[in-house]
């Protein structure tokens, strides 16, 4: 063989092999599933917190980690199919977030793939987890808790208007923790002598609707339940708000934020942000049955004193007291 013939022989192969050695490499980068009952929209804050979990463990999207988005735009009914779509890609982890329903779904579509969840229920009594401690076979997460704080956004709103005789409760009953949020604020109601007109709402117009009942039967106040559907109609909730000149309070800071009278609850881009973290130790080899269940320990009270001035309310000294931020 010639030499020249031999080196454009040898040259070739070499070059023929680059774009296979770079798949190769390409190859190695991990792809972590994301599903979300939500829309990516309203969910860029707590998506960020996800990011700086990952961040903290060493992964940077696009950099040594890609991040597949599932979005179910508020339809639960899509969860399974996305995330048999996540398990059929052979993603290396399913990070779950917005409520059980998505934890659910991918619990169901497979027992190999490590699952991370942010759920604001229960995660044992819904059967997520065997136990907050040792959670078990190949799912754990961050437990937000945010059934648990139903009863103290009622009493901050009988706080505002002490006199009201009855308070709006507004649920999507499509909700996986529908029924306990309805037996929390019950039993609130219950202590405090308050009457509740319960509204259900699983569409836009079923939310005016709502509104229109509430504002009807006299309610002072309106209670809006965790729902991630819900929260992504915050624009829509604060808009009605505003128009039936009514004080509401949610649970997520991105609601005051946006206009909402009041918000109590726990950090949601804190809580993704130990997901993140969950999801970075996993990459580094640690099982998720090893790692307990965590359980949210940073509580926001915020307040928008610019809703209060338009609603014509004027908040007592005690509530602005206990007060984490307010928005003036």
């Amino acid at each position: 063989m010639r030499r020249r013939e031999f080196i454009t022989l040898v040259g070739g192969a070499a070059a023929a092999s680059w774009p296979l050695a770079g798949r190769a490499q390409q190859s190695t980068i991990p792809v972590l599933g994301f599903l979300h009952v939500g829309s990516a929209e309203p969910t860029a804050n707590a998506v960020a917190g996800f990011r700086q979990g990952l961040r903290e463990t060493g992964y940077v999207d696009g950099q040594n980690v890609t991040i597949d988005f599932r979005w179910a735009e508020g339809r639960y009914d899509r969860l399974p199919a996305l995330a048999a779509d996540l398990v059929r890609r052979q993603v290396a982890i399913i990070f779950a977030a917005g409520g059980s329903a998505p934890a659910q779904a991918a619990k169901a579509a497979t027992d190999k793939i490590p699952i991370v969840f942010s759920s604001g229920g229960d995660p044992v009594a819904g059967g997520l987890v065997a136990s907050l401690n040792r959670p078990g076979a190949n799912i754990t997460g961050v437990s937000l808790m945010f059934s648990d704080t139903v009863a103290k956004r009622l009493g901050l709103l009988h706080e505002l208007v002490p006199k009201a005789s009855v308070m709006g409760v507004l649920v999507n009953p499509d909700y996986a923790d529908v029924d306990l949020q309805l037996k929390q604020v019950r039993e609130a109601a219950c202590a405090l002598n308050q009457e509740l007109e319960v509204e259900k709402a699983r569409t836009g117009p079923e939310i005016g609707t709502a509104f229109e009942n509430v504002i009807r039967r006299g309610a002072a106040g309106m209670l809006v339940a965790n729902d991630p559907f819900l929260a992504s109609q915050r624009n829509y909730i604060v808009a009605l708000a505003t128009r039936h000149a009514i004080p509401v309070i949610y649970e997520q800071r991105e609601y005051t934020m946006a206009g909402v009278l009041m918000s109590y609850g726990p950090s949601l881009v804190d809580a993704l942000r130990q997901g993140g973290i969950y999801v970075g130790r996993i990459l580094k080899g640690e099982k998720p049955a090893d790692l307990p269940v965590v359980q949210s320990s940073k509580f926001d009270f915020i307040i928008n004193l610019q809703t209060a001035k338009a609603l014509g309310f004027k908040i007592p000294p005690g509530i602005l007291a206990i007060a984490d931020e307010v928005i003036e």
